[in-house]
């Protein structure tokens, strides 16, 4: 459930009055001593009320400022989908309109299905379905059954993939009733055996689906309420696990293979949320009238669009990154930042000059005071025409906190980020950033994690596109997790801003089936199957080997290619280390291109990449850590180039 503007206005004034925010509403002491735990549940439930201070009165600023504003906004109104709508509009997101069209033809969607989990397809699979229904209850032209795109699927086969097992690469058919994955079938009972054996470290498993990792959950004990209850009040801490294909994180796929990653993310998502029951809603994409400004209130597109003309590699908003690091010059030690508001007389007026000085640098933000900036930063954000999280999935994001287990809250955060688009996930992650800044100074800055939390999630999740009703009596729940949703996001960013390792393997499937597929279109297609075959051969005799000598491009430094002996132990940092002694031989200057960091006797190129490009990927920069013998089973046609890291700052 979204928050809206109007209905919380309202409510603003009753819930700061009704609040017990004043010390003396704590509970007060008596001869006749309440029993342990009523007391305790007693002082917990007004700490709560306490912290909820900071997003109501956040709310009030918000009201403040946006008063005067109300008569002039156009907002769109919000009409209830009708039946098969939302499924329409969700096919059309997964990359598979192609199957409800009047001319339906599943060539385009077979790689596509071809690469699915079973939980995946049993999503798709259900919105087809529903969507079929009211097809035929409208009298139009019926889709394709479901059985024609899938087949059967037997019940008991599950298919998972793993990047870590060479058998990746081979072919899967939904529609093959005995087809089941050897090493999807590892995978999911590595990750069995690991739950049933789990003990105080927790581990975050990016091998196997979620959503099958939830199945495998679901036919397990239930989740204990103890934990659910401190789960709620405690952030555990977890681990990434490193398979021997080492951690993708966002940026290091090429932009065409990441175009493939929101769709994968989506399907993934909707499967999980329907094998944990939690209705995944969607609102139609939204926005508010465009305005004639040139920083506020324009679409962040936009903004890039001319921003990119003065800096070709910006990521984020020039302006959102002027005020990010105004903030953290001379405001991470200021006490209240971003709680206490500035003058809203003064915010609009400085908010006017931004518009007119901003892009000539005529502007002086060294007269301007950190709470105003502050204000600014926050209008910026709730001013965007469409929310930073997307129309589309704020629902979702807000029905995260319905998801009782806190690793399954943070799988499906994980896939949200990456079903938003580009733009807005780097705007995203840079405030997360100074938002985890802020943090860090709370010695200082009074500001702790929940506090920044409670500040920031009513300019997120507070949007004039998108008015809607809050069900009485669900106020503070629905603040509260708004406010735990922006909590997650801030201190498991490392962790969100992940590609998972069975998304990744996805991906190659998609770029191997769709390679293969378009052979067949070759006049030469008997040659063509007879290389198929050849390289199959290939590929199973490599994997059986127990070491390789592989050529490594280095053409941007050395004139000749690098040769590296890989065996089960070599990593790419083996390799960036292995050249750099190389360069050092050749007498290359490398002071100041290429600086190795030791840390516990390993070693990390800090400006030195090693990059898998071709084959079934289409450019990796892989993790220090990769296993280079396994990668090679993965991939075996691929080229492995060093190249020097892209060394600009996150913001531009």
């Amino acid at each position: 459930m979204i928050l809206d503007f109007s209905t919380v206005f309202k409510l603003v004034e009753t819930s700061t009055r009704n609040c017990p925010c004043q010390m003396s509403l704590l509970p007060q002491k008596s001869s006749l001593e309440p029993p342990v735990l009523e007391r305790v549940n007693s002082r917990v439930e007004s700490l709560d009320n306490l912290s909820m201070d900071n997003f109501w009165l956040e709310v009030e600023n918000i009201k403040q400022s946006t008063e005067a504003e109300q008569e002039e906004c156009s907002l769109a109104e919000v009409k209830t989908p009708e039946e098969g709508e939302a499924e329409a509009a969700w096919l059309q997101d997964a990359g598979l309109s192609d199957l409800i069209g009047d001319n339906a033809a599943d060539n385009g969607n077979i790689v596509l299905l071809s690469t699915l989990t079973k939980t995946q397809a049993a999503a798709v699979q259900r919105r087809l379905d529903t969507y079929s229904r009211s097809r035929r209850k409208k009298n139009k032209q019926p889709v394709r059954d479901v059985r024609d795109i899938f087949g059967v699927m037997n019940s008991g086969e599950v298919v998972a993939e793993t990047e870590e097992s060479g058998t990746t690469r081979s072919q899967h058919s939904l529609g093959s009733s005995g087809n089941t994955r050897k090493s999807g079938a590892r995978g999911l009972q590595d990750f069995s055996d690991m739950v049933r054996s789990s003990g105080k470290e927790e581990i975050f498993n990016t091998d196997v689906a979620y959503s099958e990792q939830a199945a495998i959950l679901l036919k397990g004990s239930p989740l204990p309420e103890s934990r659910r209850i401190k789960e709620e009040n405690t952030l555990t801490k977890f681990k990434l696990r490193k398979g021997r294909l080492g951690v993708t994180r966002i940026g290091d796929l090429s932009p065409q293979d990441m175009k493939k990653i929101p769709t994968l993310a989506l399907i993934e998502l909707t499967a999980l949320c329907d094998v944990l029951g939690v209705e995944l809603k969607r609102n139609k994409a939204i926005k508010l009238k465009a305005t004639e400004n040139r920083l506020f209130g324009v679409p962040i597109n936009t903004l890039l669009e001319n921003d990119r003309k003065l800096i070709p590699n910006a990521k984020v908003p020039l302006i959102l990154h002027a005020l990010l690091s105004c903030l953290e010059k001379k405001g991470l030690d200021t006490e209240g930042i971003l709680r206490v508001s500035g003058s809203q007389t003064r915010i609009k007026n400085l908010q006017q000059k931004l518009e007119s000085d901003f892009y000539s640098g005529l502007f002086r933000w060294e007269e301007v005071h950190q709470n105003d900036i502050s204000g600014l930063l926050k209008r910026f954000i709730r001013e965007l025409p469409t929310p930073l999280l997307m129309a589309e999935y704020l629902p979702a994001f807000a029905a995260v906190q319905n998801i009782p287990d806190l690793k399954q809250r943070l799988q499906a955060l994980n896939l949200l980020i990456l079903i938003l688009p580009e733009p807005n996930r780097s705007t995203l992650k840079a405030l997360l950033e100074f938002l985890s800044k802020v943090v860090a100074r709370e010695k200082k800055n009074k500001m702790n994690l929940w506090n920044v939390s409670m500040v920031i999630a009513p300019n997120l999740f507070m949007h004039k596109a998108l008015p809607s009703k809050v069900p009485e009596g669900k106020e503070k729940q629905l603040a509260e997790g708004a406010a735990n949703v922006v909590r997650m996001m801030i201190h498991y960013q490392d962790l969100l801003w992940t590609v998972s390792s069975f998304l990744v393997a996805q991906v190659r499937k998609m770029n191997e089936s769709s390679s293969r597929r378009y052979q067949f279109y070759d006049k030469r297609i008997k040659n063509l199957l007879r290389k198929i075959h050849t390289d199959k051969d290939k590929t199973e005799k490599n994997e059986a080997e127990p070491s390789k000598i592989v050529k490594v491009q280095t053409s941007l430094f050395l004139k000749d290619s690098m040769e590296v002996h890989l065996n089960n132990g070599t990593k790419a940092a083996d390799v960036l280390r292995q050249f750099q002694k190389r360069l050092s031989q050749n007498n290359w200057n490398i002071v100041n291109t290429v600086h190795l960091l030791k840390c516990n006797g390993s070693v990390e190129s800090m400006n030195l990449l090693l990059y898998e490009v071709g084959g079934n990927i289409g450019e990796h920069c892989l993790d220090p850590d990769t296993y280079l013998l396994d990668l090679y089973h993965v991939n075996p046609h691929a080229e492995w180039i060093i190249k020097q890291n892209p060394s600009f700052p996150w913001m531009i």
